[in-house]
């Protein structure tokens, strides 16, 4: 088991591992030390065992709140998936039927035959107005 010098409070500390976890106590033992580091600033020189508790007790309330808010995401998130999995079960709406009217064919028929009357009138007025003139 390798030896794994690691320094918590301006303190080092030989800790033995498993080989190939040492850089996972390297990481946890960063952690301690700015935990430790804290104390050490607020209080001063404080003994290693008091040092390393306060520490670790710092150390847990984090992690214990982090464990909440961890929590409380993954109790949305549960709500959410239960929501999209709602939504996917729901059958989609019936289409909407929508009818346009139509006009008949005799209509635009007339109607164009009245245009091209209107249309007939306004030019004979107009040479008849251009006659007079």
């Amino acid at each position: 088991m390798p030896e794994v010098p690691i320094e918590i409070g301006g303190r080092t500390f030989e800790v033995a591992c498993e080989p190939g976890e040492e850089q996972y106590l390297q990481s946890a033992a960063r952690m301690l030390d700015i935990e430790a580091s804290v104390l050490v600033d607020q209080i001063g020189r404080v003994p290693e065992s008091r040092m390393l508790l306060m520490a670790g007790l710092m150390l847990a309330d984090k992690t214990a709140g982090l464990e909440d808010r961890l929590r409380e995401s993954e109790d949305r998130i549960a709500g959410l998936e239960d929501d999209l999995r709602a939504l996917r079960e729901t059958p989609p709406p019936a289409p909407e039927r929508i009818e346009v009217p139509v006009i008949p064919s005799e209509v635009t028929e007339s109607l164009a035959e009245i245009a091209a009357r209107a249309e007939a009138l306004a030019n004979d007025i107009e040479e008849k107005s251009a006659a007079r003139g």
